[in-house]
Parts: structure tokens; C-alpha cells; sequence
């Protein structure tokens, strides 16, 4: 048996469900009309694997807590609707100091996301700590 296992049907158009693991469902649709693009979804997914990585980063860097995350995520597209950039800035309510960095590329390499992508496709990421 594999770690993650999908069903994804599509019976007309460009609309596709999907069924995660028998737990979840997902609708994601090429034109963004029933539901976010897979682009938009690959979006969300990088930042909402990243943020769950930059706390254990924080936590290893020594650092409890961090409060409050919010990640305002942008995605450039070329002219094949293929996403060519990611730019970030993530909000974090503690203030990180001088280890905001090496925080910041810690949970680069420990999320996942960020290791699936092919190395031009890494968010070029601002941090703002102290944010909220």
C-alpha cells in the first residue's frame, strides 16, 4: 500500500474530484470555475506546507512559540500559464532577531513542498517578524 493514495475523476471538461486517502475531497478545475486551478493549488499547498516546517524550524532554533503566521503568497505565470515564480512574505507575530534567516531556510529544507520543486520554483521569501 502506498503513503498517499488519490482518486481523481473527471467526468466532462476541466473540472477534476478528487479523493484523498478515502478521507478527503478535492475539486480542482483547469479554469478556475468550479473550483481553484491546480496552479493556485500548488500555490496554497507550498505556502500550507511551509508554514507547519517554519515552526519546527523555529522550535529546533529555540523558540517555544512563535504566535501568529500568515503567508501573503504570489505566483508570477508565464505566457503557458505555467508558473515560472513564487514570491512570499511571511508575517510572524514573535520576533525572530538575528535568527530569522537561518529560520527561514531551516524550514526550507524541511518542508516538503519546497523540496519537490525544481530549484528556480523556490519562494523567494521576506520575512516580517514582530508583525503582529
Amino acid at each position: 500500500m502506498s503513503d498517499i493514495e488519490v482518486t481523481s475523476v473527471c467526468e466532462e471538461g476541466y473540472t477534476v474530484e478528487n479523493e484523498i486517502d478515502g478521507e478527503w475531497s478535492l475539486v480542482v478545475d483547469a479554469l478556475s470555475n468550479d473550483g481553484p486551478s491546480p496552479n493556485q493549488v500548488l500555490a496554497a499547498d507550498y505556502a500550507s506546507c511551509y508554514i507547519p516546517a517554519l515552526r519546527v524550524a523555529a522550535d529546533q532554533t529555540g523558540y517555544d512559540d512563535i504566535g501568529h503566521v500568515e503567508v501573503e503568497v504570489e505566483a508570477d505565470l508565464d505566457e503557458d500559464d505555467d508558473i515560472e515564480a513564487f514570491t512570499w512574505t511571511i508575517h510572524v507575530e514573535e520576533s525572530l532577531g538575528e535568527d530569522g534567516q537561518e529560520i527561514v531556510e531551516l524550514g526550507e529544507e524541511i518542508c516538503h513542498v519546497h523540496s519537490s520543486l525544481r530549484d528556480e520554483l523556490h519562494a523567494d521569501i521576506t520575512l516580517e517578524d514582530d508583525a503582529f
